[in-house]
């Protein structure tokens, strides 16, 4: 008995071993058929024997993330007899051609889109008689080949030339756009041009190649603020692999990474030719947590290389994990087998863990997709239902798999129901599919279901950095929830506007039509939750401005705003076919498509090119096909179309004594000032002149603090409701009289109970909470909701601030000219007299909350008659004030207006409580000490 199980086991593991290594041998072959198939496809842009290439020109005319790319080549037949040219450009998966001519000899061949039946019957004709164009589809990383022949006699010259349109994807906070060059002959004349026109400006602009070290300092790069060009262009002789070679060194991928400057967390709204384009991509937030089930194959065919790229990249990715994220692993082949049937914390302890689990794994057997998948749910749904996940924290589902399914349920639209049946709306399934075999089609379905993107991965000697690199992507989520509105009134045919979550380094993209109106303006409403903060934000474009801007620029796109809203709604009708129940709903989208397609001329896999010309009165006729099949896959939206919800107003407006700041009042332009605004308020401005009001007395004090730039004041410290407001001060640039003036540059406002901190200073707004760190401009219009506190910014004005409905602040804004010889940006403050603090509140504001009492009498005329004197008795001191004005800023900020008060000398002595020195503190969060 003993010797039989012994000869069981051996046999089952040589069975386990030999599949393993079979399956493995299988898959590399076919890798390696794919790889040799490829190199022989794309070896060269011009085939052809006794050929001279006279020109090989590629120009990018990149306009707002949106590039339209033309390649240019003029082929001369030099050999003594009739042959086929052929003409081979390597273009991006997710670009669409929009145009090919050709001229041979003098006849032009001219391309336009057609329905693909339509195009292929009436290619067919030209078939018949020799003639031959299409476009293959090739295996490489992101690239596919468009493939042309022609046929020409001897001396024959033929000029090519193929347009495509695609918009640029920012990846981990870089725009990246990619030519691959392969003459595949020594070219006279050689150049690339790319022209990048970027409005709110360019961060940075920089080029690479994968062409040689001969070329590293070929390239040239000029950067305005808003434009780049970039040039490449190498002489004949630069361009030979050696000194006297007669083969081309130019065969390899020419890039241009760039971003652009972005004001503010508002995104950018733009409007051009009759469309819009919202980008969204804020920065400076704090990630949310997350809850990630890594969901590995070790089926037999992962045997080899891939395991060891995937252990490589999970350990990476493990270590990248914060103390804020949970994560189990699930490996599965014919069964799926948990690390952990709950999420763990990623503490140090666990990861050291989970790190030496996927070490130990040891790839055998078959692949039960199926099982693993469900079984990654159930671990989310039940944490979920114990109350262990954070409602504002990202749980996701991370399959790194080789091949379809080949044990349990097999049957791939059988497992696509069953995970979407089982999947809670708040769960998003990514999927990375290994190698050519795999079946991405299915992997792409299933992870667009279920609010999430596919990625192939491709198994060569880098693919550990590449899944490390797709990780990287989805590794901060900064929002959740997002949801970008505009007037329904004016706009329509909406792209996606709701979007599931928000990465850092992304960006999200609306786009749609204007509806004809009135309008100068175009508002846009965004909301979002982030951590531990709900976001309401709001931004605005002039609709006629960038059209202006965009005739000036001779190498700009102008067409851009139409074809990309058209690029993005074909895109997402595509992800909407492929997730359609039903025929007739394919067929329905199906139609929309190829309207689509045929009104902007977009090749997509359901429209085809059909290039026609004349010649001695026939007509000839040729076709480009479609780039794309349905096996690999062709798009990587998210979401079908929908129509965008009615504008929200916002949930949060100011209290009555927090005037809006508009256009100054018609009488205090002609110099008639009004002496008190509605609403007494007590608040401190300009360098810096505080406003004691006092209800009771129905008078306002004013004084002076003079301190040193640097010093942080205190004005309100109330221990009672954990609320300390501080000032800091900022000087000026040169001296006055012999003195440097000093203002408020940064205001600091912290609930000790909520454990939040808004720092508003002149470049920014910072918003602290706990480890949460939030960063804002004054280039938007912002509000935000966090515990018992709500943050509204108002573009360029002011920011309020109301603590748990009973204490409300206003900041306002002054900016002066950037080259202004003295002064420098400053901040005012405001608070209302009714802000509701405890019996504890002291401060340079916070001690007149239990308002003292005040005598004045003894008016008399001064010096000035314009400032009577008086005497004032208050906290028992006798006290020489004078009767003056201060400013209230807050509904104009360039005049001001008056506020009459009786003003108190040396920096409120006998007025406030010591001396002024006895509030400066040392940090901005800080309470006073006894005074």
């Amino acid at each position: 008995m003993y010797n039989s199980d012994l000869f069981s086991f051996f046999l089952s593991f040589f069975l386990s071993f030999f599949l393993s290594f079979f399956l493995s041998f299988f898959h590399k072959t076919k890798h390696l058929i794919h790889v040799l198939g490829f190199d022989y496809l794309c070896m060269q842009a011009i085939q052809g024997n006794d050929i001279t290439v006279k020109s090989y020109k590629v120009e990018s005319r990149i306009t707002l993330r949106f590039a339209h790319t033309t390649v240019k080549s003029s082929v001369l037949n030099s050999g003594p007899s009739a042959q086929s040219i052929g003409f081979n450009v390597q273009i991006p998966k997710r670009a669409f051609i929009n145009n090919f001519t050709m001229n041979v000899n003098g006849n032009t061949f001219v391309g336009s889109v057609k329905e693909k039946t339509v195009a292929r019957n009436l290619y067919a004709l030209a078939r018949a008689r020799g003639k031959a164009a299409g476009i293959v589809r090739t295996n490489s990383q992101s690239m596919e080949t468009f493939r042309t022949e022609v046929h020409v006699p001897p001396g024959s010259k033929v000029e090519f030339e193929l347009h495509y349109q695609e918009m640029m994807q920012r990846k981990l906070g870089v725009y990246q756009h990619t030519l691959h060059l392969q003459p595949g002959r020594l070219v006279p004349l050689l150049q690339v041009d790319v022209y990048i026109f970027e409005p709110k400006g360019i961060k940075f602009v920089t080029a690479s190649n994968t062409l040689g070290e001969q070329f590293a300092d070929l390239t040239k790069i000029t950067h305005t603020k808003d434009k780049a060009h970039i040039v490449f262009r190498p002489t004949l002789q630069q361009q030979r692999k050696c000194e006297n070679c007669t083969e081309s060194a130019v065969d390899g991928v020419f890039t241009v990474n760039y971003d652009v400057d972005r004001e503010s967390n508002a995104g950018e709204l733009q409007v051009s030719d009759g469309h819009f384009v919202q980008f969204f991509a804020p920065s400076d937030l704090s990630p949310l947590s997350k809850n990630i089930v890594f969901v590995i194959d070790v089926s037999g065919s992962m045997w080899g290389l891939k395991m060891k790229q995937t252990v490589e990249a999970m350990k990476a990715i493990l270590d990248d994990l914060s103390m804020d994220d949970y994560f189990s692993i699930i490996d599965f082949n014919h069964n799926a087998r948990c690390w952990s049937e709950d999420l763990v914390q990623a503490s140090s302890i666990q990861v050291d863990e989970a790190k030496k689990y996927v070490q130990s794994i040891r790839p055998n057997g078959g692949t039960n997709i199926n099982e693993a998948l469900l079984k990654a749910v159930q671990i989310l749904v039940r944490a979920s239902n114990q109350g262990l996940i954070d409602p504002r924290s990202v749980s996701m589902i991370i399959l790194v798999s080789d091949g379809d399914p080949t044990v349990g349920e097999i049957k791939l639209s059988t497992i696509q129901k069953n995970v979407k049946r089982v999947m809670r709306e708040e769960f998003s399934l990514f999927s990375l599919g290994i190698g050519f075999d795999v079946d991405f089609d299915f992997l792409e379905r299933i992870a667009m279901d279920n609010r999430g993107i596919a990625q192939r991965i491709y198994a060569n000697h880098d693919a550990a950095e590449q899944l490390k690199a797709f990780y990287s992507q989805v590794s901060s989520p900064l929002l959740r929830t997002i949801t970008i509105n505009l007037p329904e009134n004016a706009v329509n045919n909406v792209t996606q506007n709701r979007f599931d979550k928000f990465f850092s380094g992304s960006e999200l993209i609306v786009a749609g039509k204007l509806q004809p109106s009135d309008l100068t303006t175009l508002q846009s409403f965004t909301t979002a939750a982030a951590a531990n903060m709900d976001l309401n934000i709001q931004t605005e474009a002039d609709i006629r401005e960038l059209d202006s801007v965009l005739g000036t620029h001779q190498h700009s796109f102008s067409g851009f705003a139409r074809q990309m809203w058209a690029y993005i709604t074909v895109n997402q009708l595509l992800a909407e076919r492929s997730l359609a129940p039903t025929a007739s709903k394919k067929r329905r989208i199906t139609q929309r498509i190829v309207a689509l397609a045929l009104e902007h001329q977009f090749v997509t896999p359901f429209t085809a090119m059909l290039v026609e010309g004349h010649d001695q009165g026939r007509a000839e006729r040729l076709i480009a096909d479609s780039p794309r099949d349905s096996k690999h896959g062709c798009c990587s939206a998210t979401a079908p179309l929908s129509r965008p919800p009615p504008v929200q107003p916002l949930v949060y407006s100011n209290p009555p004594w927090l005037l809006p700041t508009v256009a100054p009042n018609p009488k205090e332009v002609a110099g008639v000032h009004e002496s008190i605004i509605p609403g007494h308020i007590t608040g401190v401005d300009s360098d810096p002149h505080f406003i004691i009001h006092l209800p009771k007395s129905n008078m306002d004090i004013c004084f002076n603090i003079d301190s040193r730039p640097g010093h942080i004041l205190n004005l309100i410290s109330d221990p009672g409701t954990g609320v300390t407001i501080n000032g800091q001060l900022v000087g000026s640039k040169k001296m006055k009289n012999n003195k440097i003036q000093t203002y408020f540059g940064t205001i600091s406002i912290y609930s000790k109970t909520d454990s939040v901190q808004v720092i508003v200073g002149t470049d920014r707004i910072n918003l602290m909470e706990g480890r949460n760190n939030h960063s804002f401009s004054w280039g938007a219009t912002v509000e935000l909701a966090l515990n018992r506190m709500r943050v509204t910014i108002v573009k360029e004005q002011h920011v309020t601030v109301m603590i748990d409905g009973k204490i409300s602040v206003m900041v306002v804004l002054h900016r002066v000219w950037k080259k202004h010889p003295v002064q420098v940006d400053f901040l005012g403050i405001y608070m209302s007299s009714d802000n509701k603090y405890s019996t504890q509140v002291h401060g340079l504001i916070g001690q007149f909350a239990k308002e003292p009492k005040v005598k004045v009498y003894g008016v008399h005329e001064g010096a000035d008659p314009k400032k009577k004197k008086a005497t004032m008795e208050v906290k028992g001191n006798k006290l020489a004030v004078t009767r003056g004005w201060q400013k209230d800023f807050r509904r104009d900020k360039k005049r001001g207006s008056d506020v009459y008060c009786w003003f108190i000398h040396n920096s409120g002595k006998g007025f406030i409580d010591g001396s002024y020195t006895s509030y400066i503190l040392p940090q901005l969060d800080s309470f006073l000490t006894a005074i």
